[in-house]
């Protein structure tokens, strides 16, 4: 693999919603949704995501690591520090990172006890 990390260092989402409710066995059938990152230089990066809502003011920075060549995948329901993303309301996110990553966001929805699953791509802030 070469030593040119692919991807970008900014990256927004507008499009997140964390469903409230789960059926089915904890954790792997919790509804959420997940950040996935894909560091494909060769040092570790660190990254920044804040996020942002409707009617409040934007939280963060959380703070994440993503090792040189590796995955990470995050729940979004597991960002708590400085402040939890809450179930069931609107946000978007801004995903800041020291090295350019490929960036996306799925959601996993067993509120009705179907298993529901959507992909969304990011839009790179290029420059």
């Amino acid at each position: 693999m070469s030593d040119t990390a692919l991807g970008h260092r900014t990256w927004v989402f507008s499009g997140g919603n964390i469903p409230p409710r789960s059926t089915g066995p904890e954790p792997e059938m919790t509804s959420r949704d997940e950040l996935c990152l894909a560091n494909t230089g060769p040092v570790t990066t660190e990254v920044q995501v804040t996020v942002l809502f409707e009617d409040r003011d934007p939280v963060g920075p959380h703070r994440l690591s993503v090792p040189g060549q590796r995955v990470r995948h995050v729940r979004v329901n597991d960002l708590i520090d400085p402040y939890p993303v809450p179930l069931g309301v609107p946000y978007g996110l801004v995903v800041r990172s020291e090295e350019p990553v490929v960036a996306q966001l799925t959601r996993l929805d067993t509120r009705d006890g179907q298993l529901a699953t959507a992909v969304a791509a990011g839009t790179p802030v290029l420059g």
